[in-house]
């Protein structure tokens, strides 16, 4: 059944009292200015997409939500507490949460760019005599590092998310086939009829397709909300799908075919 309770996660707020500036990382982001602003960015009940170029804050706005809630930086659930390098910034301590009434039994922060840390964290410990099973278990029997990028990616959204969660994810297509991205909108279907609540920054139109959402896009000028159909990432893609010859030819400075 899905879920018409309150979300896990209603809101997050900027503590803008006692920011040393606005003219340095991480504060001068058009995204962190908009929060200043704004009273509050409300997210949706089952998924919140935070979407826009490189480069305007969305990584340094999921890993500040992230670490506010409790996560490790570096990805994992709560109970993952290890630092391969100390590379966050600041923002987290200025980030305020606006929680709902219930609290979800499961979380995940998915960070792409250090999911290899995550895997080899994970191979550590299982490495260490333990009385309970191994980590690895919670993510399908086999070594992360055993299977390939795309298949360890896919084995934690498969097998570690359990449902009744909050999930933050960062990038999670970065090695996924269209194939993989598809049904991975099939499994966030089906943890959001399991009362689970999503916020994933993404740059691929299918992963962001989820019809029942908010698509919140960072611009240099803040953040603003909009329908799928008019994010930079499915015009610029419909484009091209449709006008590969033109593209391609604007592209390479030359004239296309035909």
């Amino acid at each position: 059944m899905t879920r018409s309770i309150a979300p896990y996660l209603r809101s997050v707020a900027l503590d803008s009292e006692g920011i040393p500036s606005f003219d340095r990382y991480p504060f001068h982001l058009g995204a962190v200015k908009s929060l200043k602003e704004r009273s509050q960015l409300r997210l949706h009940p089952k998924v919140t997409y935070i979407v826009g170029e490189n480069g305007m804050g969305k990584s340094t706005l999921m890993e500040a939500i992230a670490v506010a809630w409790g996560f490790n930086p570096e990805g994992g659930t709560k109970n993952f507490s290890f630092s391969t390098r100390a590379t966050h910034s600041p923002l987290h301590e200025w980030i305020r949460l606006v929680r709902g009434i219930h609290k979800p039994r499961d979380g995940f922060f998915f960070r792409a760019e250090s999911y290899y840390n995550l895997a080899s964290h994970i191979d550590d410990l299982d490495s260490e005599p333990s009385p309970g099973p191994p980590i690895k278990s919670s993510y399908g029997g086999k070594s992360l590092h055993e299977q390939s990028h795309g298949e360890s990616f896919f084995a934690a959204f498969l097998h570690r998310f359990g449902g009744q969660g909050l999930y933050i994810l960062d990038e999670p297509e970065a090695a996924l086939s269209p194939f993989r991205q598809m049904a991975m909108l099939a499994r966030i279907h089906e943890l959001v009829q399991q009362n689970s609540q999503f916020i994933i920054s993404t740059h691929s139109p299918i992963v962001m397709a989820y019809p029942d959402s908010i698509i919140y896009d960072l611009t240099p000028d803040g953040i603003e909300r909009k329908a799928w159909e008019e994010t930079d990432h499915y015009l610029i893609m419909k484009q091209f799908l449709l006008n590969r010859a033109r593209m391609t030819g604007e592209l390479f400075g030359e004239p296309a075919d035909g």
